[in-house]
């Protein structure tokens, strides 16, 4: 499950750091009209999704490191754009940005922390090897 997170959120961030920079989707510094964006900013998109899809495309423990780290970092960022205005190292940010990244960091740490795989993946990612068969073979003699 944290694998399959960690595509979604290396898509969602892909497409989100190359869409603001397409005109028309982003004018005047505004994605979507409502997040304040720049070249930094859609960089570091970009990068978060693309270090997403390396973890998911890795063992489990990377997706789920990936969110730990991931979800600090946004965490912080967050935290830092509500005591700073406008500007957050060095990316333009407004109010809607802010909040956004307190869910993203919510969303990520909740995966990353606490978020459990189900039973059956964690049979089959941890499955031990049979046995080797105590049979005799077929060309042995009793």
């Amino acid at each position: 499950m944290v694998q399959k997170l960690a595509w979604v959120f290396g898509i969602v961030f892909l497409l989100v750091g190359v869409l603001g920079f397409v005109p028309g989707v982003t004018s005047n510094g505004m994605l979507l009209g409502l997040f304040e964006v720049d070249v930094m900013h859609n960089m570091v998109h970009i990068l978060s999704g693309i270090v997403a899809l390396a973890a998911a495309m890795g063992a489990g423990m990377y997706a789920r490191l990936y969110f730990k780290v991931f979800g600090v970092v946004y965490g912080l960022v967050a935290v830092l754009g509500l005591v700073m205005s406008g500007n957050v190292l060095g990316m333009h940010m407004n109010m809607l940005d802010h909040v956004l990244h307190i869910v993203i960091a919510a969303a990520a740490i909740y995966i990353g922390f606490v978020l459990k795989d189900s039973p059956m993946q964690m049979s089959m990612s941890s499955a031990p090897e049979p046995a080797p068969s105590s049979m005799p073979s077929s060309g042995s003699t009793m």
